[in-house]
């Protein structure tokens, strides 16, 4: 540990390392914040990973049905669904991805909401399964919200913010300096106790902190408030798709939830149509002439999709209200098959078709770091290595959390100790707080640990020097 400065030392000179102090005491107690959602993001992450594996594991009386020549329409699956379930309000209806595998409605039945797996061949029900308390739901709305909502995704997105601050700022604390890197670049297995936790943490997290900051930086990109603003800015289409089309007054984004993800992140930002409940009985002169058109059927809906090239995969969402419209969204494994079609759910007519040649630049981009990130763009390889950064990330927490245990005072938290031989260590600050810009729920934190800094008197009271 650095000695004390010499109280003859000018202030300038003492001043330095003051304010990194307070910098420093920021970085850890951050870090200290950031540790346990990290892990739950990555517990969580690694079983999402694996959905498709698991899915068919845990539940193959649900999810697989023998296949048979002959097949069952969608609206006769729907009129057995509605048999069984009278009352139940139609959510959503996702045919079979592949020969072999059931057909699923999700409904809301009570206040409950069910996923209903019904085999496509023989047109009787297989089971049900509670659609927001099974592993993967669950899984996924604590890798979204903490399953508290909006709170929790706040606090997602700033786990996630300082989280890459601290990736960006413990790449300069760590970097190798000298003639000597061993303890970064690899570590000293002949250390023993803290030394060797410390190797492990600096050699994991500097091998890692690229991997690290892409999942972070595309995770960033699905949160409530800054993932909102940066699609807003970024994620644009020509209006004039839209012309001609009337709409609800929403976005395609309120299709998706933190339990389920329904449109792709660039058809989160275009508008949600809305269906015309009088365009088959209205006049030539405009005129409504009658009632409410009858609704297509949802075998049409599907026949629609398959004739345009829709893959497999892809879920339907039934309209809400009476102008609510049928929408078709595939949030593809190969983000160029992404399809979001609005169908008008009284004439059929297709209201929008939007794919992967509408995206722009930046969409193309996140959208394939989502599938990365997701583990889904090259299969089990993808998967696996995604695994491995989860891993990765749980190790670095919790040897980080191992190191401070090992050198806490008694009773205290235990700030670890300054280093002075630190260079420009004025840029780093600057780049904490660049960072801290770029995102807001970091950086009002970070002002926030200032003013607490500051009222409680621990602010250095050497003026510091520019």
């Amino acid at each position: 540990m650095a000695s004390s400065p010499d109280c003859t030392a000018p202030a300038r000179e003492r001043a330095a390392p003051s304010f990194y102090n307070l910098a420093w005491r920021w970085h850890f107690y951050a870090g200290l914040f950031v540790i346990p959602f990290m892990i739950l993001l990555s517990v969580t992450g690694i079983i999402y990973l694996f959905k498709p594996q698991l899915d068919t594991w845990l539940y193959p009386h649900l999810m697989l049905a023998p296949a048979s020549e002959q097949r069952v329409s969608a609206d006769q699956q729907l009129a057995l669904v509605e048999q069984l379930y009278p009352g139940a309000t139609m959510s959503k209806y996702l045919p079979p991805v592949g020969e072999g595998r059931s057909a699923q409605f999700v409904i809301e039945r009570d206040g409950r909401l069910l996923n209903l797996f019904v085999d496509p061949y023989r047109g009787t029900l297989l089971g049900e399964q509670d659609a927001q308390w099974n592993l993967q739901a669950v899984a996924r709305t604590l890798h979204g919200d903490l399953m508290i909502g909006t709170l929790g995704d706040r606090l997602i997105e700033l786990a996630a913010g300082w989280g890459i601050v601290l990736v960006v700022s413990g790449l300069y604390l760590w970097w190798p300096r000298g003639s000597n890197p061993a303890g970064v670049l690899w570590p000293r297995l002949h250390a023993r106790g803290r030394l060797l936790w410390r190797d492990l943490h600096a050699v994991t997290g500097f091998w890692g902190s690229l991997l690290l900051l892409f999942m972070l930086l595309t995770g960033m990109t699905w949160t409530g408030f800054w993932g909102a603003q940066f699609a807003g800015a970024w994620n644009q289409f020509p209006a004039a798709m839209w012309d001609d089309v009337p709409k609800s007054g929403q976005l395609a984004g309120s299709l998706n939830s933190s339990r389920e993800q329904t449109v792709s992140w660039a058809a989160e930002v275009t508008p949600l149509p809305a269906s015309d409940p009088h365009a088959a009985h209205r006049g030539h002169a405009g005129h409504d002439q009658g009632p409410a058109a009858p609704r297509i059927s949802l075998q049409q809906v599907v026949d629609t999709a398959d004739a345009r090239g829709v893959q497999r995969g892809y879920s339907i969402s039934f309209p809400q209200g009476a102008s609510g419209v049928y929408s078709v969204a595939l949030f593809a494994d190969d983000p160029r098959n992404d399809a979001t079609l609005h169908l008008d759910q009284y004439s059929g007519a297709v209201l929008a078709d939007v794919r992967w040649a509408d995206y722009g630049m930046v969409a193309r981009a996140v959208e394939s770091g989502v599938k990365l990130h997701e583990g889904k763009m090259f299969g089990l390889a993808n998967q696996i290595l995604m695994a491995l950064v989860c891993l990765l990330i749980i190790f670095s927490a919790v040897s980080g959390l191992v190191i401070w245990w090992k050198r806490r005072p008694a009773g205290r938290l235990g700030v670890p100790p300054l280093r002075h031989d630190l260079p420009r260590w004025k840029t780093a600050i600057g780049v904490m707080i660049a960072l801290g810009m770029i995102f807001p729920l970091a950086g009002a934190s970070l002002l926030l640990m200032w003013a607490l800094d500051r009222s409680l008197g621990l602010l250095p009271s050497t003026r510091l020097a520019s």
